[in-house]
């Protein structure tokens, strides 16, 4: 997920998007601790994301 793509959002979307993206991470987890998946890499992806929807969120909530 690109900044551009998030920018374009309102904070309601920006955190609908975080609720998916730690609803994506968590099955990962699981996933992983259940050795169903061995994506060990999509798990930086999303950590990476959710940092990026919480930095954006902070910037608008600043920006008011």
């Amino acid at each position: 997920m690109k900044m551009s793509e998030l920018r374009q959002k309102n904070l309601d979307e920006l955190n609908q998007e975080l609720i998916n993206l730690n609803k994506a991470r968590f099955g990962l987890k699981m996933q992983l601790a259940t050795q169903q998946s061995s994506k060990t890499s999509e798990l930086g992806k999303l950590r990476r994301d959710i940092a990026r929807v919480k930095t954006l969120m902070a910037e608008k909530e600043t920006s008011k």
